[in-house]
């Protein structure tokens, strides 16, 4: 037994006091999911290629237990690609990357992935949406009134069906405010 319990000297870090006011530096490892909520909405019709967006940070980031950025910090970001849908081809395409949190009052630039939000064009749906409207058409004109029925229920299906892809097929992207992001560091970011 040789003095393990001095009492007063412990090994340094391990101090069970209140931490110490002095800062040191401290690195957040790539590969560390940094989520925030939008402070504003953004959307493949609405947003502009290099328009900044606000954010907060919506968990702590945490190292070795320790707590480097808060919740509630501010962040920033760049609107890194947007396109509304095509009217009859193409998709919608919303392209976000995190660009700046703020450490202790400061604000730090972050290199993250980008995230990408897509929504498919109308070119397949619509093909999907259209014949199976003239297939349910046609279903419930055979059961009524058996072959003309069928015939009649058809067309009307298939003209149903298109009337729906305006509506259902014409999707841009939009994320309201306050909805959650996740961005994954590139770099390892050091704070201090």
């Amino acid at each position: 037994m040789s003095g393990s319990n001095s009492g007063t000297s412990g090994s340094p870090g391990q101090s069970s006091t209140a931490q110490a006011p002095v800062r040191t530096s401290v690195t957040i490892p790539p590969g560390t999911v940094i989520t925030v909520r939008l402070g504003e909405s953004l959307g493949s019709k609405i947003s502009q290629p290099g328009q900044s967006f606000s954010a907060t940070v919506a968990h702590d980031i945490q190292v070795e237990g320790n707590t480097v950025i808060a919740s509630g910090a501010t962040a920033s970001g760049v609107v890194v690609d947007a396109k509304p849908l095509g009217r009859f081809k193409g998709g919608a395409v919303l392209r976000l990357k995190l660009t700046s949190v703020s450490v202790h009052g400061n604000d730090v630039a972050v290199e993250t992935s980008s995230i990408a939000k897509t929504a498919a064009g109308k070119g397949k749906r619509t093909g999907a949406l259209i014949g199976g409207g003239a297939g349910l058409g046609a279903l419930i004109g055979g059961i009524a009134g058996g072959g003309k029925g069928a015939a009649i229920g058809a067309l009307a299906g298939a003209g149903a069906g298109t009337a729906g892809t305006a509506f259902t097929g014409n999707r841009d992207i939009v994320l309201p405010a306050e909805s959650a992001l996740s961005f994954k560091l590139e770099q390892s970011l050091v704070v201090k």
